[in-house]
């Protein structure tokens, strides 16, 4: 089925929601993803294939999250529906409903309903104020402050609750929070121009200035949650791929599960198309799509024993999956607490803001509480002396300097994150705006590598398959692709030393699999045997390089292959510092020595033998096919199947570094503006309320813009 797309329909994407009329919210729901749709045409097409299905009662399909609402028949399953939908042309999968709903959602529908009553609220008392202002005679006057309390006291105390809340709690444990002054400040504004409505002779209150305060910090607090939410969202994207149910294999038979009943060692009945539901070993040869998982664009060939992760695609023939871990364990699941762990980090600059939130309140209390003392001495004006000291307190909310950093965290960590590059660590982000030396290793990073064998008899063809299947090390990957249909020789006392190679003993004799002067080496009793390797630089590299080097970044290569090897690829990528035949315990030495010499190194590698050098470099990366110890030493994992997020990464994190330079000048320079004007009596608890809050969105603001 052929679907058009409308360009101008994409455009519209956020306010299209169509719906078949009767589709009942009540009942139990099934969401397919579809993430090929384009327009209007894309949902009358799903809704036309879907409505001819006996098994689906009703459908919702939602352009904007790109996904459908399937209200099922009773005792039918979304197999019928997705099967019909992929062969219509869409790419349809299956979503788990209960992962579609972040756990913080709850809260930002709650700071946008309270934002929203505020709102109302203080545009309505504004509104009131104009009269008063505008000299409404006594009797008026007093009745305007009665209407405008009867809006006012309502509305704070449903929208300033958490606020409330907060400094409560904090009273209660002895200690002050950002949150204590402001609740003060609010409480202060509306008991006074509750005073003065009752002393009847007040000439203006404060109701306005309470609720414009209130206003614009839930605003405020509305878009960091905001900026929070889009940077875990593609995490949270990635954690719906993991399927609900499961087709699980035992002796009787099959039987159809929860996700997350499935325990280590269960056998899972994965037909072509569906995906894994979580982290298992393949029992046979199997194809699968990663794209969703990694961003690589092409399948992946998977021999028998490889590791399937969660959300894979299988591809051709059906598959049967040994699951390995449960599914609060699986990949995605992980992928989504990293993201969450890389957020939330404290920076160098956190310390900053830390000391001065914890100078805050008793410095804002002493200034509120002089003003007070030294307006009343001075003026013998109450009324006067209470409207500085709230001003006071209003004015020099810290919110701006607390929003400074995790604004731009947030923001970051999330465009990182869809650009394809997991940051793992909480301070990677600001190690890696230090950045001024980028060093790759060769052999699997910068370089694929294909074997091309010299003909091999079965016995040297199996121990060559054996000893390379023990190995992760991308050389040896090469060469168990080439050998796949070969049937492995039972081999004993395997062992891989890091930078040499594989031993072990066939029938008794030792074997290995080990690096020579050309390439790998299959040493076998009675022979040697080289087993050349062609490598050719990863698709890309060589544009990386340029990028680097452009962004007056130093590129080095480290390698344990021959000079003569490394030389004709650092000539065809450009790269003028070159380090050959290195040993592992080598690479971390020269690391640490560019380190010494005042150099920030990104260390980007992927086998045993870059480990320990990750681990030493200022901050490192290793390639989503690195060996699972490169990526644990490494601070971020590239997704993706190419390296060309490097030096966008590079740049992300120095963009980041700037923004939170600025948000911190702005917040200090706010302060020093803001405070002697507001103890100097210039500013009312309106402007105060109006200014403070402007100066938290404006942080904000300047965190997520591009």
């Amino acid at each position: 089925m052929t679907v058009a797309a409308c360009p101008g329909c994409i455009a519209l994407a956020p306010s299209v929601d169509t719906a078949r009329k009767g589709v009942p919210d009540t009942e139990a729901a099934v969401y397919l993803a579809l993430p090929q749709i384009r327009c209007a045409a894309c949902i009358a097409g799903v809704e036309g294939v879907l409505a001819k299905l006996p098994s689906v009662k009703a459908a919702r399909v939602n352009l904007s999250a790109k996904r459908v609402r399937l209200v099922l028949a009773p005792g039918c399953d979304a197999s019928t529906a997705l099967q019909a939908l992929n062969d219509a042309g869409f790419d349809a999968h299956e979503l788990d409903a209960t992962a579609l709903r972040p756990a913080n959602d709850d809260a930002g529908r709650r700071l946008l309903a309270r934002a929203a009553v505020a709102g109302f609220a203080m545009m309505n008392v504004m509104a009131i104020s104009v009269a008063v202002w505008s000299g409404a005679g006594d009797v008026t006057r007093v009745m305007f402050h009665w209407v405008s309390a009867a809006i006012a006291l309502p509305a704070l105390a449903f929208s300033a609750v958490s606020f409330f809340a907060s400094a409560g709690g904090a009273l209660r444990a002895g200690r002050v929070n950002m949150d204590v002054p402001i609740a003060l400040a609010i409480l202060l504004a509306a008991a006074t121009s509750l005073y003065e409505t009752f002393a009847a002779r007040g000439a203006h209150t404060w109701f306005d200035a309470a609720l414009s305060l209130t206003f614009f910090l839930l605003v405020g607090r509305y878009l960091e949650h905001r900026a929070r939410a889009t940077a875990r969202s593609a995490a949270a994207e990635l954690t719906a791929l993991e399927l609900p149910r499961a087709t699980r294999l035992t002796a009787t038979g099959r039987e159809t599960v929860d996700v997350a009943m499935l325990m280590p060692d269960d056998r899972i009945a994965l037909a072509a198309g569906a995906r894994a539901p979580v982290d298992g070993i393949a029992e046979t040869a199997a194809m699968v799509d990663r794209s969703a998982l990694t961003g690589e664009a092409d399948p992946v060939a998977l021999a028998a024993g490889d590791l399937v992760c969660a959300g894979e695609v299988i591809l051709g023939a059906p598959l049967t999956l040994r699951a390995t871990h449960r599914a609060e364990d699986s990949t995605l699941r992980r992928l989504a607490a990293l993201v969450e762990v890389a957020e939330t980090g404290k920076h160098r600059y956190s310390g900053i803001a830390d000391r001065a939130a914890r100078l805050y309140a008793p410095v804002v209390h002493g200034l509120a509480a002089v003003a007070f003392a030294v307006w009343w001495a001075l003026t013998g004006d109450l009324h006067h002396a209470i409207a500085v000291a709230t001003a006071t307190l209003i004015i020099t909310c810290p919110c701006a300097l607390a929003l400074a950093i995790p604004a731009v965290t947030a923001a970051m960590t999330g465009r990182l994150f869809r650009a394809d590059v997991l940051l793992k660590s909480p301070t990677a982000l600001e190690r890696l705006a230090d950045i001024d030396t980028v060093v790759f290793d060769k052999t699997g990073t910068l370089t694929e590598g294909v074997a091309v064998l010299p003909a091999l008899d079965s016995d040297a063809a199996s121990v060559a398959l054996s000893l390379a299947q023990a190995s992760n090390h991308p050389a040896s990957r090469a060469l168990a692709a080439s050998l796949a249909g070969q049937a492995p020789a039972e081999l004993r006392d395997v062992v891989e030393v890091a930078g040499k190679g594989v031993t072990a003993l066939w029938n008794g004799l030792p074997v290995g699999l080990v690096r020579g002067e050309d390439g790998p080496e299959l040493h076998l009793p009675d022979r040697c045997i080289p087993l050349p390797l062609t490598e050719t630089p990863r698709p890309g590299t060589a544009a990386l390089i340029a990028a680097l080097r452009a962004g007056g970044w130093q590129v080095a290569m480290i390698t344990g292959d021959t000079s003569a090897r490394a030389a004709a690829l650092a000539a065809k990528l450009g790269i003028d510092q070159i380090h050959a035949g290195v040993l592992p315990h080598e690479k971390v030495d020269l690391v640490r020595g560019m380190t010494e010499q005042g150099r920030r190194v990104l260390m980007v590698g992927d086998g045993l033998n870059d480990t320990a050098a990750l681990a030493a470099a200022h901050a490192s990366l290793a390639p989503g096919s690195a060996l699972d110890a490169a990526r644990v030493a490494s601070d971020g994992v590239i997704l993706g199947g190419t390296l060309g997020t490097v030096a966008q990464t590079l740049m992300l994190a120095r963009r980041a570094r700037s923004r939170i330079k600025q948000n911190l000048a702005l917040a200090v320079a706010y302060n020093c503006v803001a405070i002697p004007v507001a103890v100097m009596g210039f500013a009312t608890p309106l402007m105060a309320a109006a200014v403070m809050s402007s100066s938290s969105i404006l942080v904000v603001l300047n965190a997520l813009r591009r």
